[in-house]
């Protein structure tokens, strides 16, 4: 059943400072951009909220650049801009190739990386890509941003440490060294959920990040740490099976997400070896 748009609210600022004001003045309003997830709970009648602001029109929060060494990709990036962002491409391929394989087309013209970190979804494609790059979270409220490191803003399943007068207004990647890794297992490629979605950096200290096999994106620490010590690829695979904890739910089981996890490990490990 579709939910009824009568008793909805719309709010249209045109600029930043004006968003953030009636965020702190009218809220609470759940920010609008490219309403790939608002638009599904609509059609199936499971939207809550009742009041929004519409940001698609702060071309500001849409810029890619790149600011003393460091990657600045706004909020309001889509996948799409993503894919074709030259910066993007040569600074974080592995972010490139995460976006190829959101949704399809219509999806990755719409869908921000804003948005999917609001989500805060465990199998959002573009997450474990931001943990692994150790990405900083810039928060923007009337008072000014505050920064908050990738690791640190969700606090549990699909919740942050977002305030209700905040936006995101971009993420921040640090250069990274090292070979780039991503890989996403579900149905299909594209226009479907993860089972699995593993990124990673090969550098001497490793990074590796996972999505679906817990109420956030993890990454794992104790088997970094092994990699980085120059155990053999079987007894890093042995701690990671120990360290993920997933779960049974309807797209997979926990022994396939397990079992997936610790082959497409000794995949990145194989594929960066050169």
């Amino acid at each position: 059943m579709r939910t009824a748009l009568s008793g909805l609210t719309l709010h249209e600022p045109r600029t930043v400072s004006a968003a953030l004001k009636l965020l702190r003045t009218e809220g609470p309003l759940t920010p609008l951009a490219g309403c790939t997830d608002v638009y599904v709970q609509l059609q199936f009648g499971t939207l809550t909220a009742t009041r929004f602001l519409d940001l698609s029109r702060l071309a500001a929060l849409r810029r890619i650049r790149v600011r003393d060494e460091v990657l600045v990709i706004g909020a309001l990036a889509t996948y799409t801009d993503l894919i074709r962002s030259r910066l993007v491409r040569r600074r974080l391929p592995m972010l490139v190739a995460a976006a190829r394989e959101v949704g399809g087309p219509q999806i990755r013209h719409r869908g921000t990386i804003g948005g999917n970190i609001a989500t805060g979804s465990p199998a959002g494609d573009a997450l474990p890509v931001l943990a692994a790059a150790e990405a900083v979270v810039v928060l923007a409220s009337s008072d000014g941003e505050r920064r908050v490191p990738f690791a640190q803003f969700y606090t549990g399943y699909r919740a942050s440490v977002l305030r209700p007068d905040e936006l995101i207004a971009a993420v921040e990647v640090p250069p990274l060294d090292g070979a780039q890794w991503f890989r996403k297992v579900g149905a299909r490629a594209a226009q479907a959920i993860s089972k699995i979605v593993m990124a990673a950096v090969r550098a001497p200290r490793p990074r590796i990040a996972l999505g679906s096999v817990a109420p956030t994106v993890v990454r794992v620490p104790r088997t970094e740490a092994a990699l980085a010590a120059g155990a053999p690829i079987a007894e890093a695979q042995r701690v990671l099976g120990e360290e993920i904890q997933p779960i049974d739910d309807v797209r997979s089981t926990a022994d396939y997400r397990r079992q997936v996890a610790v082959n497409l490990l000794a995949r990145f490990w194989a594929d960066t070896g050169g």
